[in-house]
């Protein structure tokens, strides 16, 4: 094997074993957009941010089951990549668009939001679940969450006091979902 061969051949293996984890600050990076989007109030651009990290959520880890790359490092980045996307950026845009109408019981719930994924992610990371979820993955409240405001001009906005409180609880409740 030549020295040329196997430079490419060590740097292939060390891009194949970050894929995953490429996907997963890809994830991250659309939730940072999607803060930025709310911020300068472009609220349509921010549920897609939004969705679209939804999308390489789900890529990041079927790629680490793939090509075999799991690893403990990729769980804590994803979790991390997860509270921001699906936790911060979620919670902001409804507390921007909705919630900042109830003044300091807004801040509270959109807080309760950001705590309750934080505590899911962090029991998902320190337990060991084959087959199932405990409590609502943070992903799938987030947009829940996300998909809710596209509703804020047909329900009555203390109707999403009630969902963001309702999907906090189910984030760290103890039923279980099947890993799909």
């Amino acid at each position: 094997m030549t020295l040329l061969q196997h430079l490419f051949d060590n740097t292939f293996r060390k891009f194949r074993s970050q894929t995953a984890n490429l996907l997963t600050i890809f994830n991250l990076s659309l939730g940072g957009f999607a803060i930025l989007a709310v911020l300068q109030g472009q609220y349509g651009m921010s549920v897609a941010f939004i969705v679209l990290a939804a999308v390489f959520d789900r890529l990041d880890g079927k790629v680490a089951r793939k090509l075999n790359i799991t690893s403990d490092m990729g769980k804590q980045l994803d979790s991390l990549c997860d509270i921001i996307s699906f936790g911060v950026a979620p919670a902001l845009l409804l507390y921007q668009s909705v919630l900042y109408q109830f003044s300091a019981a807004g801040m509270v719930f959109t807080i309760i939001f950001i705590a309750c994924g934080a505590i899911r992610l962090a029991r998902f990371n320190v337990t060991e679940q084959e087959g199932f979820f405990v409590g609502l993955p943070i992903t799938a409240a987030g947009c829940i969450l996300t998909l809710s405001h596209m509703l804020n001009n047909t329900m009555p906005a203390p109707a999403f006091m009630w969902i963001i409180l309702g999907l906090s609880f189910m984030m760290i409740s103890t039923f279980r979902v099947r890993k799909m």
